[in-house]
């Protein structure tokens, strides 16, 4: 993989430096600079070509039309940061165009296997903000419709995975749920994937919902 320059944007900069620690493990990833003003983001990507910016969500929400803008204008990737609990912001996220949304507690591996994914051309959702997700299709939907489990696609527990999915668990709550193991939950998730078509669970639960194959549960 070529080396990606990488620009992060957040107000604490115990949390940049930390931050900068983790990418810095990376071989692949050279970190251009961290920044708590969102004034110098321009000239940044302009000088330094910048691939991926790392952001706050907090400064993404006070510069959004901005950064529609510089997404249309620019081949950079841009992810939102996010902490627990502020995930009512996917909805925005997406409708900007923003590239990924990722939780700023997420393991180290997860973290840098999402930028990665990102810098390819994919949009990287984290699963927590699922639930988000489908509450906002579930306006857009104008009447209810019946929902057809697709055993015509899938098995038995692939559409149970698919459902839960959708609600917004994880492989470990899935597993439990279900009284599987986790690394049979990731089997599920994987044939899952390859038979919709699709790269992560985001686009699967989309897919979903699209389809009718799973309730949309309040």
């Amino acid at each position: 993989m070529d080396t990606l320059n990488i620009f992060l944007l957040d107000k604490h900069q115990f949390f940049r430096e930390g931050v900068k620690q983790v990418l810095n493990t990376e071989s692949s990833f050279r970190i251009i600079a961290g920044s708590d003003d969102y004034s110098v983001l321009q000239s940044t990507i302009d000088v330094y070509e910048v691939d991926v910016v790392l952001m706050d969500v907090h400064m993404f929400i006070e510069n959004e039309q901005h950064i529609q803008n510089l997404i249309k204008a620019t081949d950079t990737k841009f992810i939102v940061l996010c902490d627990n609990g502020e995930e009512a912001y996917v909805t925005n996220v997406i409708e900007a165009g923003i590239n990924g949304y990722l939780l700023k507690n997420m393991d180290i591996y997860s973290f840098i296997d999402a930028i990665k994914f990102v810098s390819t051309g994919n949009d990287y959702i984290h699963y927590s903000a699922s639930n988000h997700l489908v509450k906002a299709y579930r306006q857009l939907i104008k009447k209810e419709e019946e929902v057809t489990i697709p055993l015509h696609l899938f098995t038995k527990r692939e559409c149970e995975v698919l459902q839960l999915l959708t609600d917004g668990q994880s492989n470990r709550k899935i597993a439990e749920t279900m009284d599987i193991s986790e690394k049979t939950v990731k089997n599920h998730v994987s044939s899952l994937f390859k038979k919709m078509k699709v790269n992560d669970r985001t686009q699967a639960v989309v897919t979903a919902i699209r389809n009718n194959w799973v309730t949309l549960r309040k």
